[in-house]
């Protein structure tokens, strides 16, 4: 469902992104976090979604809220950079305004995705853009990191585990695999990664 074909960007010729893409419980957000207060001019991009907010939620900080209505409007008028219907009305995206914003900024877009809507990422905006697969030590170092949690049933947990494992057979088609077996190295490393990515001319 990828809307993605007639995306002009080529007025920003230093505009760059960073992708993230991780299984759940391989420590993506705290990574994420670490370097939005770390490295210099990183803008997150928040997605929009066609539902309402959740809980704490705030409109333009967890996501953009749209009514399916309004989603299916800026599809329409080929809005997004992709977007994707998870369920039935059921619709999550990123805003191409979003991405120009930031880029008029002067900053780097950072992207926290699952592996299939990285790598879409990472084709749409090709030389523009660093993806980076946050790895596991292995699935059961991360069933014990989901356990852990204590937030989901096994069966919830089986699931993200069976995700995982598909998740991982992509590894090999992304710029950068970082092992997150120490939080404190692989924040350090990436860290570097990124910076070398965001200085490099192109």
């Amino acid at each position: 469902m990828d809307q993605s074909e007639n995306l002009k960007f080529d007025q920003f010729e230093n505009g760059k992104c960073i992708i993230f893409s991780a299984p759940s419980g391989a420590g993506k957000t705290t990574i994420v976090r670490y370097l939005l207060r770390n490295v210099e001019n990183l803008a997150f991009s928040i997605s929009a979604a066609s539902r309402n907010p959740r809980g704490r939620e705030e409109n333009g900080v967890d996501y953009h809220f749209l009514s399916v209505v309004d989603f299916k409007k800026k599809i329409e008028g080929d809005e997004f950079v992709e977007w994707e219907e998870v369920y039935n009305d059921n619709f999550y995206g990123t805003l191409k305004s979003q991405v120009l914003k930031h880029w008029q900024e002067g900053k780097t877009v950072l992207f926290d995705v699952d592996a299939i809507g990285g790598l879409n990422l990472k084709r749409i905006f090709d030389e523009k853009a660093l993806a980076i697969f946050i790895q596991p030590p292995s699935l059961f170092v991360l069933e014990q990191r989901l356990k852990n949690r204590r937030t989901e049933t096994d069966e919830q947990i089986k699931m993200r585990l069976d995700k995982a494992n598909e998740e991982l057979s992509h590894t090999d088609k992304f710029d950068y695999v970082l092992m997150n077996d120490n939080l404190e190295k692989a924040c350090y490393e990436i860290k570097k990664v990124v910076e070398n990515f965001i200085q490099t001319n192109g």
